[in-house]
């Protein structure tokens, strides 16, 4: 009996059990995400799991401009791409940067403004550089060799074994054999790695290590980042649920496409077992959809561009089909925080999804994530029809101007008036109010310790009125204020 099939056995005998009374559903819920754990977020990780990756500035979705240190005129695709790439521009914005879709440690694709690829011309038989590749392949691929003594010159090798070489503004060729590395030298490049555009999730962590290494990197993190200790935690500080954000390769498990690698549902499967040990509901998230939903590091993105729409729906439904199977559900999240995605193309994925769930579960709860560009209310209506729904809604002060001039008890106010009142909106309808997402972190420096403690006060106090309940963001994490885990322990927040 294999693994999966053996923790399948194991998590239903467990779940048929009369021990399954400890776990009956227990609205509204006070839960924690646990961030980071099956969805890498590279931020809240001390020592990052990304440290060990050869060239780990470059990972996928990095953004680069590249400046002929001969000519001191950056590399553009004119038009942002659809023809040639040209060296005439004196300063770098949209059609100068290049996302980096990393092929190895050292080879890299390079896709413009417009998502085409650089590559030689008519498919790699000509030495001309342009940006018409709507899919990259061995024309579109090119080696990026590094100077020992300052990695941010560098020479850049095409795929017919020469290097690019800029011979006037309007001309970049790849046919240059020389390995000279003076700044006058036509093949020689400035790279500027565009700041705080990197991305470190999945994607980015596994392809960065690669097959060899990735897979025994991510089952050391998925076994000792959580454990069953953790729910013990959780379960005598006053938690009765998890929210465990997920991604959509789980559903391939044990064999996902790469670069992603098999075991996260395993740990899903432990995590079911340990929360039945603990009187604990499971939420599942489906945090990163195919395709991406948001663009961010956290939605599986390889290089940051929101594509989820209508032909993905299929796959991702058939994601929900697959988790939704699972039995003793505290609820399952159909998609965390679309953003920039077409309102009318989610309705309609919710509503497959939603009808997925009930082929399992008449009864399970189903949360909508309400989209974040969009009002709180925007989903109302639509949700009219639908049993057991429910509505998240992320509540951060952060991210936002707004935010950051307040003080701490214009903060403090803000929850109570504006989240308040935004909240009971969303608790007006035949829905469920959840906020699945908040945090004790702020834009405030130098606040005490009363100060953190009156503000994760105040949010306690309002978000506690949420139907469904509330989720903080995250269990652990390197930030003491992002983890509930040490507000707890530091006592700054008591459940």
């Amino acid at each position: 009996m294999g693994y999966r099939y053996f923790m399948s056995f194991l998590l239903a005998l467990c779940l048929s059990c009369p021990h399954n009374v400890l776990v009956a559903q227990n609205l509204p819920y006070k839960a924690v995400n646990l961030g980071n754990w099956l969805v890498t977020e590279g931020w809240m990780q001390e020592p990052s799991l990304f440290d060990g990756i050869v060239n780990k500035d470059l990972l996928d979705g990095t953004q680069v401009q590249l400046k002929s240190t001969k000519f001191n005129k950056y590399l553009a695709s004119e038009d942002g791409g659809g023809t040639a790439v040209v060296a005439n521009r004196d300063s770098a914005s949209g059609w100068e940067t290049f996302k980096l879709w990393r092929v190895s440690y050292s080879s890299f694709n390079l896709r413009v403004f417009n998502k085409q690829f650089v590559g030689l011309e008519n498919q790699g038989s000509g030495n001309k550089i342009v940006a018409v590749a709507n899919s990259p392949s061995e024309p579109e691929t090119f080696a990026i060799i590094r100077n020992n003594d300052d990695p941010f010159k560098i020479r850049i090798k095409a795929s017919n074994g020469l290097f690019l070489q800029v011979q006037s503004e309007t001309s970049v060729t790849a046919d240059y054999e020389g390995t000279n590395w003076d700044e006058s030298d036509p093949s020689v490049f400035r790279m500027n790695i565009v700041p705080n555009t990197a991305l470190q999730g999945e994607y980015q962590l596994t392809n960065g290590y690669g097959p060899e290494r990735a897979p025994q990197i991510m089952r050391d993190h998925w076994s000792t980042y959580i454990t069953e200790d953790d729910f013990r935690f959780m379960s005598e500080n006053g938690l009765n649920a998890v929210r465990i954000p997920v991604g959509w390769w789980i559903a391939k498990d044990p064999n996902p496409p790469k670069p992603f690698v098999g075991g996260s549902l395993a740990a899903l499967d432990n995590a079911f077992i340990w929360a039945q040990n603990h009187g604990i509901k499971v939420i599942i998230d489906l945090h990163a959809v195919e395709g991406s939903q948001n663009g961010n590091d956290h939605s599986g993105t390889r290089d940051g561009y929101t594509e989820w729409g209508d032909s993905y729906i299929p796959n991702t439904v058939h994601v929900i089909d697959f988790l939704a199977e699972r039995p003793n559900l505290g609820g399952i999240e159909l998609m965390n925080e679309p953003l920039g995605v077409n309102l009318e193309s989610l309705k309609k994925y919710y509503k497959e999804a939603y009808d997925a769930v009930r082929k399992h579960n008449p009864n399970a709860y189903i949360i909508m994530s309400n989209p974040l560009d969009a009002d709180s209310k925007v989903l109302l209506s639509f949700v009219e029809g639908f049993d057991n729904v429910v509505i998240d809604v992320h509540y951060y002060n952060l991210y936002s101007s707004k935010f950051s001039n307040m003080n701490v008890q214009q903060n403090v106010e803000y929850i109570k008036n504006e989240r308040a009142s935004d909240l009971k909106g969303v608790s007006s309808s035949n829905a469920h109010s959840f906020v699945g997402e908040w945090t004790g972190e702020w834009s405030i420096n130098g606040a005490t310790k009363e100060d953190y403690q009156s503000y994760a006060k105040a949010q306690l106090e309002v978000y506690s009125r949420a139907t469904f309940g509330w989720a903080y963001w995250a269990y652990k994490c390197r930030y003491g204020h992002w983890s509930l885990k040490w507000m707890i322990e530091n006592g700054y927040i008591k459940l």
